[in-house]
């Protein structure tokens, strides 16, 4: 990837989405995005792609062990849940009294 202009994606952190391919895909269940990571066009979306990660004794963790933990996975599995609507949707921008603002396309609703 480029790194001369940084891109711009549609989805921000807080956001509900679907994921709409891979194993967790629903398209009925929202969930909320986590991390967004720009470098590698990627999104941390709580519940989805649960991965083990084994741990070594450290000084924050006395313990260790295994752990189930998120990973990211591709920013394009993933769509905006309009609520309004009550489905998977597109985004738009526009500009409403001087200022960019996301609208979703199935309802028309701004985005906050």
């Amino acid at each position: 990837m480029s790194t001369r202009f940084k891109p711009k994606f549609k989805i921000k952190k807080g956001d509900f989405v679907v994921v709409i391919t891979g194993d967790d895909k629903d398209l009925k269940k929202p969930r909320i995005v986590l991390e967004i990571i720009v470098e590698k066009n990627r999104v941390l979306v709580e519940g989805v792609n649960i991965v083990t990660k084994h741990t070594k004794p450290s000084a924050q963790n006395t313990k260790g062990g295994i752990l189930k933990v998120e990973a990211p996975i591709a920013i394009s599995n993933v769509m905006l849940w309009d609520a309004k609507a009550g489905a998977a949707t597109k985004i738009k921008r526009t500009r409403v009294n001087g200022k960019l603002v996301r609208v979703t396309k199935k309802s028309g609703e701004i985005i906050k």
